[in-house]
């Protein structure tokens, strides 16, 4: 049997872009995508903290560096900038596995700036 269980995580992150004719997805800086272990194509969970609201799309790579956070397509009626997002990866694990795993962790300030890391 398999389990889901957090596999990442960024907190706090602050949108800075919202593009509705676009595609769909969101895009995260890389250099915050790779410091949690996500890649380009995985699906995430996406928390607003300012609305309650809550999707699942894709990550795309976005500028290391950049400190974006754009939601793209539908995504971006779930957000506007300035809002403050939790993102979420989840992995499928045996629950032997699960115990033994540690999600990594990322608080961000309101550049999109590592300000804690767990």
């Amino acid at each position: 049997m398999l389990i889901e269980v957090l596999k990442s995580k960024i907190g706090h992150a602050s949108v800075t872009q919202a593009e509705l004719h676009y595609e769909g997805s969101i895009t995260i800086d890389a250099n915050l995508i790779k410091a949690v272990g996500i890649i380009p194509g995985e699906k995430v969970q996406v928390l607003n903290e300012n609305t309650g609201s809550r999707l699942e799309t894709y990550v795309i790579a976005g500028n290391p560096g950049s400190g974006e956070i754009c939601l793209n397509g539908p995504a971006a009626r779930h957000g506007y900038i300035g809002d403050r997002l939790i993102i979420l990866s989840y992995a499928q694990c045996e629950p032997q596995e699960a115990r033994r795993l540690q999600p990594q962790i990322i608080y961000l300030d309101k550049s999109n700036k590592i300000k804690k890391s767990k």
